[in-house]
């Protein structure tokens, strides 16, 4: 399989994308602190399904750049769509990739033929887990010191690997082990050159009425009541959009829940065949 790899250039910034495969196309869109690699499970799998599969990696993440203004995810991958020749697209969100693609079949409709989304986050949203607030508010306490970055990245597992739920121990110390590289090198790579200016985004959670394509939304049931309550405000407001629950998963629902989620996507793509 040839994998097409490349950079294109965004407003105060660039994107590194990879790309496979052919016919219509679908892009995966990975979670806050990671990168592209989390969907190495799916990429090749998919590109071999009959689909053009397209990953790449956001702001401040893995090899693209950070931005030196303010700039707008939904509107960088709607650049990226356009720059490949891309005239619509299934997009594949977790978490804050989930978060950009709801903001993209807002802002930009016309490129966005369906959404799965996992984990989603929504703009617009608030933060209301308690125990979400208390890694947050120890995050912010991790500025300046000098094992700031370490405890940060300890706080973000905590949060988005472990969860609510569970403790380290009871987690597969190799996907704590890989979600802890990945976000070690965006920490490191954002102390050394740090991201200027402001994310602009849609608002989604008010604007939800306006998505028009198929949506399905997965989330563990061990993630947290935040994550929980965006996905039921989609599934409540959004036309015809379904919810699943993957068992025993927390909000790595593509690693964790990997057969639950590959099931569920093949299921939605063979029901949206045109999409």
């Amino acid at each position: 399989m040839v994998v097409e790899c490349g950079r294109v250039p965004v407003e105060n910034g660039e994107l590194y994308y990879e790309a496979a495969g052919s016919g219509p196309a679908l892009v995966l869109l990975h979670g806050g602190m990671l990168d592209l690699g989390m969907w190495d499970e799916q990429f090749t799998r998919l590109a071999r399904s009959g689909r053009r599969v397209i990953r790449y990696d956001t702001r401040g993440h893995g090899r693209s750049s950070v931005s030196d203004g303010d700039w707008s995810d939904h509107d960088d991958l709607y650049a990226l769509l356009d720059q490949l020749r891309v005239v619509r697209a299934t997009l594949v969100g977790h978490s804050s990739g989930a978060r950009i693609a709801v903001d993209t079949a807002i802002a930009h409709p016309g490129v966005v033929a369906a959404l799965v989304l996992l984990a989603p986050g929504l703009s617009g949203s608030e933060v209301t887990d308690p125990y979400i607030q208390e890694h947050l508010q120890g995050q912010e306490k991790c500025f300046g010191a000098p094992d700031g970055a370490e405890r940060f990245v300890e706080h973000y597992l905590r949060m988005w690997v472990d969860g609510p739920y569970r403790e380290p121990e009871s987690v597969d110390p190799v996907l704590r082990e890989r979600i802890w590289a990945s976000a070690t090198a965006n920490v490191t790579a954002n102390v050394a050159t740090p991201t200027l200016g402001r994310a602009i985004e849609a608002q989604a959670l008010e604007r939800l009425h306006e998505i028009q394509v198929p949506t399905v939304a997965l989330v563990g049931e061990l993630d947290s009541g935040d994550i929980a309550g965006n996905l039921a405000d989609i599934v409540s407001v959004v036309p015809g959009a379904r919810a699943v629950v993957v068992p025993d998963a927390g909000h790595l629902v593509n690693l964790e829940g990997r057969a639950s989620f590959e099931q569920s996507l093949d299921a939605f793509l063979r029901a949206h065949p045109w999409v």
